[in-house]
């Protein structure tokens, strides 16, 4: 029964979305108030038949019906609980019906916390977010339906979930992404509903940031998670593989920080208009993008699930048909907008321009290596591989190049500045970070590298450059004393917004310190041990001490114990772990961590060897962990800027001035028409 209900809680919903995308936006075309009022509960009843149809779902993993297809194929009556409610999201289907859920569940709370937006503006939005859920939930209905019965042969058990799958970060990870690649579509949907309604001004900006940083900061943490996960979890040790399926999360990244950046632009300047809505078009386009890689069964990855041919004709049809219309209406209504603040060559502007247009060449260069071997596939030109060699080539460059122009943005003035007023204020800062990032390598390695070197001097550039700009920006107008009061004055007084920037910038520092010193000083060794061996590797002693067979919940062990010491230094346990599960009968391998600030100690179990002996591979990564806390930093520097209350104060101030310039006959919903009243 519950299949059923959740099967028709997606179809009400599907007709809830097909309302909410026709009559508020005809009710914004014709000026009718009651028309452009219905989108907020429309809204809110496809949200809450959504959440209908999930909770149906999880049900039905949590009691092991194994009539429905979905559970069938993806849990077994011996999967710990927690894993159950995870593999809701483990494959194709249910991880599409989660798509869906937060795409009602970010339409459901722009509806909430947006009511402050003219009206009009309001009904565009949440019709563009409408007709983006009732195309998704046309796919899950007719494509992708997850809760087909197996009746009337029922199995008497569930073939297990993606051993792969069975992981902590593999139940945070999806949500966190799909989260960051559906929030997208809110400030693609603000985009649309401004060129509908004609007024591209920096209105629709200030209402679209905290949306889009929100997205962007789970998207962060996200990718950060599935980094992670693939780091301690696939055994191989590496935390980016360039693989296809991770380049499609991180296309839409890359256009997003671009579009977060043109959006201050916009909102402080007046300028970059069209070239903001275009941002906001393309990077909700590749998160579509990124759908139809994962979901189309053009990818072979741990990370992709289906491999249904119609499935990716119903993708790439939705995908084109988005990017299609929405071009179509940016030509029409673009031309007529007009960007009259000007500015000169060397100013704050320019530079982030310059940023914008390094960030949109690396989304290419990304996009290029991970779509063009497909392409060619595709038209039966031949297969050809695109590696990693082509990413770090083309990709490393331009991050440093990035960084550069990093360093001098907060420091430059919006308009123009004098060069030699910009140089005074940095040279300082890339002296200091010259002098460190070389002596460094030194000490930490006692030998100079030349890599590590440039590295540390793109952090240390972008990190000193912002502790001059907070310098600056509290400098008292007094020494002594009331000098001290006034730079706690002034430094109480930067927002909420400034200070995300500065740890959003301080985040990708302490990411590329960590890319740097763990590329250059890893060390890696495979050994040979038995029960009674030792060997020594980085200055640490392994010694296996025991060697034996452990029973999970769902599956077999064989589990090393290694007790490892280090001359002056009290020892520790690690016990790497080599795994079978019964019921799909696929090996895994757990490896036992020793984590660190400043480095980590990772021992993967291999295959059995003669003689009883077992291979290992055991690795040191030096600041490995200063990957994903930069990332941490940039998705929290994001979620901070959120939280400056100027957004409120001017999204209160925007829509008093929409209201003031409307006629009232046309957006008082207050009235009731002589029809309703007789």
């Amino acid at each position: 029964m519950l299949p059923e209900l959740g099967h028709f809680a997606l179809i009400l919903a599907l007709a809830m979305a097909l309302l909410q995308a026709v009559v508020p936006l005809v009710g914004a075309a014709t000026r009718r108030p009651l028309w452009m009022a219905f989108a907020q509960p429309m809204t809110w009843g496809q949200f809450a038949f959504l959440v209908i149809a999930y909770l149906c779902l999880t049900a039905s993993f949590a009691l092991d019906d194994f009539s429905v297809a979905y559970v069938a194929n993806n849990s077994n009556s011996l999967l710990p609980w927690y894993y159950k409610l995870s593999a809701v999201w483990g494959s194709h289907e249910g991880s599409v019906l989660l798509w869906g859920l937060i795409l009602g569940g970010w339409s459901f709370a722009v509806s909430l916390f947006s009511r402050r937006l003219p009206r009009d503006m309001l009904a565009r939005v949440l019709a563009v977010m409408g007709w983006i859920s009732s195309g998704f939930l046309l796919f899950i209905l007719l494509t992708s339906n997850p809760f087909e019965r197996v009746l009337p042969n029922v199995p008497s058990d569930g073939s297990d979930l993606n051993p792969l799958l069975q992981d902590f970060g593999l139940i945070v990870h999806p949500p966190m992404l799909y989260m960051g690649y559906v929030g997208f579509s809110v400030v693609f949907a603000f985009a649309m509903a401004a060129l509908l309604g004609g007024r591209l001004d920096a209105a629709w900006t200030r209402w679209a940031r905290p949306w889009t940083n929100i997205a962007w900061a789970f998207l962060t943490v996200g990718i950060a998670l599935g980094s992670w996960w693939a780091y301690y979890e696939l055994g191989w040790g590496g935390w980016w593989f360039w693989d296809p399926v991770e380049n499609a999360s991180l296309l839409p990244w890359l256009a997003g920080t671009a579009l977060i950046h043109s959006l201050a632009v916009t909102e402080k300047r007046g300028t970059f208009k069209n070239w903001t809505v275009l941002l906001a078009i393309f990077t909700f386009s590749l998160s579509l993008l990124g759908t139809f890689l994962v979901r189309s069964g053009v990818l072979t990855s741990v990370h992709a699930f289906a491999n249904d041919p119609s499935r990716g004709t119903f993708i790439l049809g939705l995908l084109g048909l988005t990017v299609g219309l929405s071009l179509a209406i940016f030509a029409w209504r673009a031309p007529r907008v007009q960007s009259l603040a000007g500015f000169g060559w060397l100013s704050r502007d320019s530079l982030l321009l310059v940023n914008n247009i390094l960030l949109v060449v690396m989304t290419v260069t990304v996009l290029l290596g991970t779509v063009y071997p497909l392409l060619l596939d595709a038209l039966n030109l031949g297969k050809i591989s695109v590696g990693p060699p082509y990413f770090n080539a083309l990709f490393v460059p331009l991050t440093a190049l990035l960084c550069l122009f990093m360093g001098l943005g907060p420091l430059a003035r919006w308009k123009r500045m004098p060069g030699r007023e910009l140089a005074r204020r940095l040279a300082l800062s890339a002296v200091l970070a010259i002098v460190i990032a070389a002596g460094l390598p030194l000490l930490y390695g006692g030998s100079f590298s030349l890599g590590v070197t440039l590295g540390l001097l793109l952090a240390l550039w972008l990190m000193l450059s912002l502790a001059r700009d907070v310098f600056d920006k509290t400098r008292p107008a007094h020494a002594g004393k009331a000098g001290r009061r006034g730079r706690l004055a002034n430094l109480r007084k930067l927002t909420p917004a400034y200070w995300g920037m500065v740890l959003g910038h301080l985040g990708l520092a302490v990411t590329i310190v960590g890319v740097a010193m763990v590329s250059h000083y890893n060390v890696e060794r495979n050994v040979r041990l038995a029960p009674g061996d030792s060997v020594d590797v980085a200055g640490y002693r392994f010694a296996m001490t025991d060697f034996r067979e452990r029973q999970g919940p769902n599956y077999v062990a064989d589990t090393a114990t290694l007790e490892v010491t280090r001359p002056g230094r009290g020892g520790f346990v690690m016990q790497p772990e080599k795994r079978f599960y019964t019921a799909s009968g696929m090996p895994m391998t757990d490896v036992a961590l020793r984590p660190g600030l400043f480095r980590d100690l990772y021992v993967a179990l291999g295959e059995e060897l003669d003689n009883g002996d077992w291979s290992l591979r055991i690795q040191l990564k030096p600041f490995v962990r200063w990957l994903w806390l930069g990332a941490l930093m940039m998705a929290a520097g994001g979620l901070l800027a959120v939280l400056d209350r100027r957004y409120r104060r001017v999204a209160r101030r925007d829509a008093a001035l929409r209201r003031a310039e409307t006629p009232a006959a046309e957006l008082n919903d207050d009235r009731v028409s002589p029809e309703i009243s007789r």
